[in-house]
């Protein structure tokens, strides 16, 4: 490295962002992702081994991926490459693979190429690198936000390790802004500013997990705020809210008022009203809510409130449920959308809440009943010599697929737990029902309207 090509390097560094400068340099200094990187954990044991192999990092914008990546170029003793795929092309694989040769060849060291965005690589671009990663040759370290699974050639995932990174929590990025304000090192401590805790609470919120969002945010306020009388740059709350452009809303998520809204959210849907449940969807997303927590409740109402009036409410909350931790903000909004809508106009009934209320207060109050004989299982050893399963009648045998027999326990002869509602689908469960228990019974020794 010549003095120019130095010197151009320790600018570019001094003059870089404060997410790329804070960046931790040890496993010890990162924030988060305990699930990978934990002490116990495979990739922690293999980066401090210097044992790593072709990995791919998939995850939100934010979470550590080139991060983890600059870790590893610190403490492997392999060669360490980078290109970002919006811009590298073939001929840049094809040199970063010649110097890898020669670095093998001439000193036995092996490179590693770490690949940003690689889902932008297209298959022929993938492909080239197939036989270098299969010989050994480079050693892959993958980064992005899309599905590896569909993005990236199945060859290259065969032989490479998935990490999937994860939003990073709101004491993550707390922690991180921490850093970024007081660090006199590689943050902004020399600046000799301070942040207050809602500030420091409403960037955590507004971040969504990504941290170079929060971290963007701070740096702009701190070299943007003029200092107090006492000398100092203080990130108020209203300076946070001028640098994320965003307009705080008073939405504690431990108060009163976060309980009120998610309140109203949920008495919204069950009362049938879309207009206002959308609207406390806003406010909650606006706040900054978890996708996943407001996901729960919907899930929640869809079986509370709805339950069997409407079968498909449950099943399009568990799809957003899953939807929104997949694609992640701002889509997810649409998704979470589009599920209370449903949820709030489908048609009501809380007869399985009261079900199993009744169910439990029951076995609460009578314990383990003894279960009768014909419906004990008959298969384990000793079993039959007991009489059990003797005169059970198998449903599917009789008209409608329904015989009279006894299912709960003698004591609870005649109990009724479930109330079909005279709403949406329980309407015709509550005929069906009706029809065949009205159908003529059969007992035991009655076999002859079995269906032939």
């Amino acid at each position: 490295m010549d003095l120019f090509t130095y010197m151009r390097s320790a600018n570019m560094e001094k003059e870089s962002p404060l997410a790329a400068r804070i960046r931790p340099a040890t496993l010890e200094e990162v924030v988060g992702q305990q699930h990978i990187i934990g002490k116990d954990k495979l990739l922690y044991r293999a980066i401090k081994a210097d044992k790593i192999s072709s990995i791919i990092f998939y995850g939100p914008p934010g979470t550590g991926k080139t991060t983890l990546a600059k870790v590893i170029a610190n403490t492997t003793s392999a060669e360490f490459t980078q290109i970002n795929a919006t811009v590298a092309g073939k001929k840049d694989m094809e040199e970063v693979v010649k110097a890898a040769k020669d670095t093998l060849g001439m000193y036995g060291k092996r490179t590693i190429l770490f690949i940003d965005e690689i889902h932008r690589f297209n298959k022929g671009q993938q492909d080239y690198l197939l036989p270098f990663v299969e010989d050994g040759t480079i050693i892959l370290i993958g980064a992005t936000t899309e599905n590896p699974y569909f993005e990236v050639n199945s060859a290259l995932i065969s032989r490479s390790v998935i990490f999937e990174l994860k939003p990073l929590s709101r004491e993550d990025i707390k922690e991180l802004l921490r850093r970024a304000v007081y660090d006199t090192e590689k943050g902004m401590g020399a600046y000799d500013a301070v942040i207050e805790e809602d500030a420091m609470e409403f960037l955590a919120d507004l971040s969504g997990g990504d941290a170079r969002h929060a971290l963007n945010a701070i740096e702009l306020g701190v070299m943007t705020t003029n200092r107090s009388e006492d000398g100092k740059i203080h990130i108020t709350l209203e300076v946070a809210q001028e640098c994320i452009q965003k307009r705080a809303v008073r939405y504690d998520k431990t108060g009163d008022n976060h309980y009120d809204t998610v309140s109203a959210f949920i008495k919204s849907m069950r009362g049938s009203d879309p207009d206002a449940a959308v609207y406390y969807l806003a406010r909650m997303l606006y706040a900054g809510e978890s996708v996943t927590f407001i996901a729960r409740r919907i899930m929640i109402c869809a079986s509370e409130d709805v339950g069997i009036a409407d079968p498909n409410a449950l099943t399009v909350a568990v799809n957003a449920s899953l939807a929104v931790e997949r694609v992640g903000m701002p889509e997810a909004q649409i998704i979470l959308s589009q599920a209370v809508l449903y949820v709030a106009c489908a048609p009501k009934s809380n007869a399985c809440v009261n079900a199993i209320g009744e169910a439990m207060k029951t076995v609460e109050e009578t314990g383990n009943l003894p279960i009768p004989t014909h419906l004990q299982d008959a298969h384990y050893k000793g079993a039959a010599k007991l009489g059990h399963g003797t005169g059970y009648l198998y449903a599917h045998d009789y008209p409608n697929h329904y015989v009279k027999q006894q299912y709960l326990p003698y004591e609870l002869s005649g109990r009724e737990f479930y109330h079909p509602s005279g709403n949406g689908y329980e309407i015709k469960v509550k005929e069906h029902m009706k029809r065949i228990k009205n159908q003529k019974e059969t007992g035991n020794n009655e076999l002859g309207n079995r269906k032939e």
